[in-house]
């Protein structure tokens, strides 16, 4: 008798202290991108389930996806910090900037982005200041450089180039800047086609394509990301050998890629996220920089446009699509 009633008691005292327990904090994040849905939220869902976040158990991610039309981003930022998210996560040098001006108190992580200093995000890389730090992919520039040098090296007697570009853009700009001093140092003629919308991009196309250039270099861009398949197949149909800043382009078909790996970019964000969750403050966490960069040659797209890869070039990519 005496054995259940202290049973009883027991599994009494338990029940009321399951029920004090307290339910387990769900945090919800903000994720805003210039692009549409794909490998970007991918990515970063799955690097919050490897630090140990389970959707709809102890997060939510309210995703929010500009489709490639940047006017959507003051609206889409100003709705996911309406939703008092603990932590906004945002993918280009564009969507941080309207980050910023949105909200100086929610924590603000961003990927993606070209260079963060000299976009004014924040202070500087080792000391960021403020609410917002993040994985930086360009930063120290140089690209252009090596993009005209791969386009020389695939193409024998590469002489007359164009650039798609966007003058909007702090990054384009900046990369079309160091195109056109390499190309000067070695002696390619540039001819430069602006372009950030759907009409001027399908006008930039049909000038490129009515140029005598023998190449392209696409430089850095969301818009350009988001209509990647456009602008491969046009090269491709065109019969233009092109470089590119994302591995994505060349595994879309892209001759080459020559950059910093957007997905890791994303995954660190993710990671960052993780310590801010965990009360590590913006302003305390060095903004990320790549330590590699990779090189993608598309072996298939170099035989439909004739080219003969050298291997002096070959041995120097990281990865070879056949």
């Amino acid at each position: 008798m005496l054995a259940r009633v202290a049973a009883a008691i027991l599994f009494a005292t338990s029940s009321i202290a399951a029920e004090a327990q307290p339910a387990p904090k769900v945090y919800r994040i903000g994720f805003v991108t210039t692009t549409s849905p794909g490998t970007g939220i991918d990515s970063f869902r799955r690097a919050l389930r490897e630090a140990g976040y389970v959707e709809g158990k102890n997060v939510v991610v309210e995703a929010r996806f500009a489709h490639g039309r940047q006017e959507l981003l003051s609206e889409l930022v100003a709705d996911v910090v309406r939703q008092k998210v603990d932590v906004l996560v945002v993918s280009s040098t564009r969507t941080a900037l309207v980050a910023k001006k949105a909200t100086s108190t929610i924590p603000i992580v961003f990927a993606s982005v070209f260079d963060p200093v000299a976009a004014g995000l924040v202070a500087s890389l080792a000391r960021p200041g403020g609410n917002i730090t993040g994985s930086a992919i360009g930063v120290g520039g140089g690209f252009g450089g090596k993009w005209v040098e791969l386009l020389k090296e695939a193409v024998p007697g590469m002489s007359h180039a164009a650039v798609l570009w966007n003058s909007a853009n702090q990054s384009s700009a900046r990369s079309t800047a160091e195109i056109q001093a390499a190309a000067r140092t070695q002696g390619v003629k540039l001819e430069l086609f602006d372009a950030g919308n759907a009409a001027s991009l399908d006008k930039a196309l049909s000038e490129i394509a009515a140029s005598r250039a023998k190449g392209i270099i696409i430089a850095p861009d969301p818009y350009f990301n988001e209509n990647r398949t456009k602008l491969v197949r046009f090269a491709s149909s065109s019969r233009l050998p092109a470089v590119y800043f994302f591995k994505s382009f060349a595994e879309a078909g892209g001759l080459m890629a020559y950059g910093a790996d957007n997905a890791d970019s994303i995954r660190v964000a993710a990671k960052y996220v993780d310590k801010i969750l965990k009360g590590a403050k913006p302003a305390d966490l060095p903004v990320d920089q790549p330590t590699r960069f990779e090189l993608v040659i598309n072996l298939k797209t170099a035989k439909a446009l004739g080219l003969r890869i050298p291997q002096s070039l070959l041995v120097r990519a990281d990865q070879v699509i056949e």
